[in-house]
């Protein structure tokens, strides 16, 4: 009967001693982060890598940093198997563009909130204010200063609500 246990020295051995074709150790650095059951992870690290490089790098580490460093050399040769010439760098590139398309596309949403807005001010004046043509030289006097009725928001304080349904352009009702 095989013992599960690595300590008791019946175990599988880890994944890269098994890729490696070696005896594992009970002592073996690549154990606790290269498990039997995870094969492709430690294959891409070694193609990456190679394994006496890794083997190097976690020698000199912390024990308590390792799991960290194994974790970012995962990542790493993962990006650099998909994109053998940029890895994580083409990543990086890829989410910055994507950032800076929805950074533009944000402003331009800001600028349209901020035209109907204006818009709508302006209609709004012109809708209170009418000027009659029998006293349009005239200066207004103190009692037809506007205001507005108590139920009405101030425009700046008015929601403005995205209709999700429309298809193509964005349209700004006010809610």
């Amino acid at each position: 009967m095989k013992e599960s246990s690595r300590k008791q020295g019946a175990a599988s051995p880890c994944a890269a001693c098994k890729l490696l074709r070696r005896r594992c150790a009970q002592d073996c650095v690549f154990a606790p982060y290269f498990p039997a059951d995870e094969p492709q992870k430690f294959a891409n690290v070694h193609k990456v890598f190679g394994a006496s490089n890794v083997n190097k790098m976690l020698q000199e580490l912390p024990v308590e940093q390792r799991g960290d460093a194994v974790s970012s050399m995962v990542y790493e040769a993962n990006a650099r198997v998909r994109d053998p010439v940029y890895g994580c760098v083409g990543a990086i590139s890829s989410l910055q563009q994507q950032i800076d398309l929805l950074q533009t596309q944000l402003a331009l949403a800001q600028a349209e909130v901020v035209h109907l807005r204006v818009r709508q001010a302006a209609s709004l004046s012109t809708t209170r204010h009418p000027i009659s043509p029998s006293n349009s030289t005239a200066s207004p006097s103190p009692s037809s200063n506007f205001m507005p009725p108590s139920h009405t928001k101030p425009f700046f304080e008015m929601d403005m609500v995205v209709d999700h349904d429309s298809l193509g352009e964005s349209v700004w009702y006010p809610s």
